[in-house]
């Protein structure tokens, strides 16, 4: 069996919970219809491995949008606070350099082995449209290759009811900061 591939039994709990949570949070996608979504999670075992991976580390990933042009499901981590992936630099340029106290990883690499993709700022600005996400903690956001470049990385948070967008060395790392991830399905 593939390793990044569930089991029938994971599968069905795994579905079972994403279309509790659609239900739940039927303002996130109101003109989408849940067996269609279902559909093709069926149909795509991989993703649904991804999804897992995302569930896994307290993501609560949820449906988002529909794209048309692609046809294709968008899901982002919905959890109130950035997932239990945090402590990670920016990528692996930036943990490479760290000469002491590397972190365990980088969020690039982790996202890159969950089969998702960073949210860009633009999607994460979506995302707190439909709630106050990240009250507490801050959110690596995919960093525009010039910002990179420069040493740079930029990450996002909720305070004082506004988005913010911030900037820090990509090498830097704190418990308080994970990243949301996006999968299309």
């Amino acid at each position: 069996m593939s390793k990044k591939k569930l089991t029938v039994e994971q599968s069905q709990e795994l579905l079972k919970v994403l279309k509790t949570r659609f239900e739940k949070n039927k303002s996130r996608h109101t003109s989408l219809n849940w067996e269609k979504i279902q559909s093709k999670l069926e149909a795509s075992p991989e993703k649904l491995w991804s999804l897992n991976e995302m569930e896994e580390t307290e993501g609560e990933p949820d449906v988002v949008d529909y794209d048309k042009k692609t046809d294709e499901y968008l899901f982002f981590d919905c959890s109130a606070e950035s997932p239990k992936r945090r402590s990670l630099c920016y990528d692996y340029q930036a943990w490479e350099s760290r000469k002491a106290n590397k972190p365990e990883n980088n969020v690039i690499d982790k996202a890159a082995e969950m089969g998702i993709e960073l949210l860009t700022e633009e999607q994460y600005r979506r995302l707190q449209e439909l709630g106050k996400f990240d009250l507490k903690t801050s959110s690596w956001v995919k960093t525009p290759v010039h910002i990179r470049e420069l040493g740079g990385a930029i990450f996002c948070d909720r305070r004082y009811n506004m988005v913010f967008m911030y900037h820090n060395g990509a090498d830097s790392y704190y418990a308080a900061r994970g990243f949301r991830g996006m999968l299309r399905v």
